[in-house]
């Protein structure tokens, strides 16, 4: 694995823009975090710590920033990744799972060959707020024979609820900062 990263305050590296994309809403921007080769050695450090005992063949990214992650957490784990995308942008067969957001609904998928019966996935995205998109991936997971090792969020929407739905249907949530009604 080689050396560990030395500890990175992430909540100082992630950037706050008020009002965007629209009135009212604090958009938490991640961006900052990956510019930084220590915070993202420290990130997958963290979570290779926190999931090391849970046999993860294969870490899943959500479409777009927990491609990065993953590809960070899949590279310090020493396994491949899987990409759970918006529908359509996958060739081949896929599963496809509709979900509830905000505004109405959307489709997420993964290819149909991405998981072998009984893997364990681990799923990872940049920030969790009310949990939909993130529940779809694992049910996606589930139907494919696969088994959800957890998650593993950089950000943590703490009053929108995500993380408290995904831990109410039995999952393993950690998450790296923790935002309460900021």
């Amino acid at each position: 694995m080689g050396a560990k990263a030395k500890q990175v305050n992430l909540r100082d590296i992630i950037a706050n823009y008020p009002d965007f994309p629209k009135q009212g809403i604090l958009f938490r921007d991640i961006n900052p975090v990956f510019k930084r080769n220590d915070a993202l050695n420290y990130i997958a450090d963290e979570f290779y710590r926190i999931y090391d005992k849970a046999k993860v063949d294969r870490v899943a990214g959500i479409e777009s920033r927990g491609f990065i992650i993953a590809t960070a957490l899949a590279l310090r784990f020493g396994r491949g990744i899987v990409m759970v995308r918006k529908a359509g942008k996958l060739p081949g067969r896929t599963v496809k799972k509709s979900y509830d957001i905000e505004y109405g609904s959307a489709v997420m998928e993964i290819q149909q060959d991405a998981i072998d019966k009984g893997n364990s996935i681990l799923i990872a995205d940049d920030l969790i707020a009310t949990g939909g998109t993130a529940a779809a991936a694992a049910q996606m997971i589930k139907d494919l024979g696969g088994k959800v090792a957890g998650f593993a969020f950089i950000i943590e929407l703490s009053d929108l609820k995500g993380a408290d739905r995904l831990r109410k249907m039995g999952y393993n949530v950690e998450s790296l900062v923790t935002f309460h009604g900021e």
